[in-house]
C-alpha cells in the first residue's frame, strides 16, 4: 500500500471512531506498525487534519472535518450500491428515496462521473417478500432521531388494540417486517413492537427523558435479562 493511500485509509479509520482510538489499535487494524501510526498521525496533522491527541492516550478526530471529493475503490463501490439497493427493498419508501439521491449526489462529488459505474454494478438485492408501504416507518425515524415521544394504538397477535405512549429508541428492518424497540409507559418496560401492527401514531413535541443512547444501553442489559411479554 503507497503511502498516499495508507494515509486515506488512516483517515478512514479514525472516521470510524467515537472516542480516542490508541495507536496501537490503529495499527492492528489497518497491518501496519505502531511507528507508522505516528507518523502517518503527524503527517495528517501537518495536512490540517483536526486530530486531538498523543502517543500513548489515543486519537481522535474532531467533527465537521471535510476532505475534498475522493474515488471510491471497487468494494466500497459496490458496498454503498448493494446497500442502497437494501434500503430500498423495506418498505420505506422516504428512506429508499434518500438512499436513490445519496448515490447520486457520490456520483456527482467524485473527481470522475460515476453514475454510469453506478448503473451497471452487477449486484442485486433481490427481495424475498413483498414489503409493505407502512405511513408510520417516517414519523417513527423522526421520532427517534429528535427522542421524541409517540402515541400509538396497538394491535397484539389476538387483536386486542391498547393505547400507549412510548419512547422509540431504534426500528429494525427485517424481512418482511420492521420492528421498533422503545420504552412503554403502560408497562414501564422496554418493548418491542411490530409496526405492522401500530394502528395509528400521533407523534408527541414532549422529549423522553433521557437521552437516546442511555435509553439503548438500559435497553441491552434488559435483553440480558428474563423479562415479561
Amino acid at each position: 500500500m503507497g503511502r498516499t493511500q495508507r494515509l486515506l485509509t488512516l483517515m478512514d479509520a479514525l472516521r470510524r471512531h467515537r472516542r480516542p482510538v490508541t495507536a496501537a489499535s490503529l495499527a492492528e487494524e489497518l497491518h501496519v506498525s505502531v511507528r507508522t501510526i505516528y507518523r502517518d498521525v503527524q503527517s495528517l496533522i501537518g495536512l490540517g487534519a483536526p486530530i486531538d491527541g498523543e502517543a500513548g492516550l489515543g486519537y481522535l478526530l474532531r467533527g465537521g472535518f471535510f476532505l475534498p471529493p475522493l474515488m471510491f475503490d471497487e468494494d466500497e463501490l459496490e458496498a454503498l450500491v448493494l446497500g442502497a439497493q437494501l434500503v430500498g427493498r423495506q418498505g420505506d419508501k422516504a428512506l429508499a428515496a434518500s438512499a436513490a439521491n445519496a448515490l447520486a449526489k457520490i456520483a456527482a462529488a467524485a473527481p470522475k462521473d460515476l453514475r454510469d459505474t453506478i448503473a451497471t454494478v452487477g449486484l442485486w438485492a433481490v427481495p424475498s417478500f413483498e414489503p409493505l408501504d407502512l405511513p408510520v416507518l417516517k414519523p417513527l425515524r423522526e421520532a427517534i432521531r429528535k427522542e421524541h415521544k409517540v402515541a400509538i394504538s396497538y394491535g397484539d397477535e389476538k387483536g386486542t388494540e391498547t393505547q400507549r405512549t412510548i419512547w422509540p429508541i431504534a426500528l429494525a428492518f427485517y424481512e418482511g417486517k420492521q420492528t421498533v424497540a422503545a420504552w412503554c409507559e403502560l408497562r414501564l418496560g422496554f418493548r418491542h413492537f411490530r409496526t405492522d401492527r401500530i394502528k395509528s401514531l400521533e407523534p408527541k413535541a414532549e422529549r423522553y427523558p433521557k437521552r437516546r443512547a442511555t435509553l439503548v444501553n438500559e435497553w441491552r442489559a434488559a435483553q440480558r435479562t428474563p423479562g415479561q411479554a
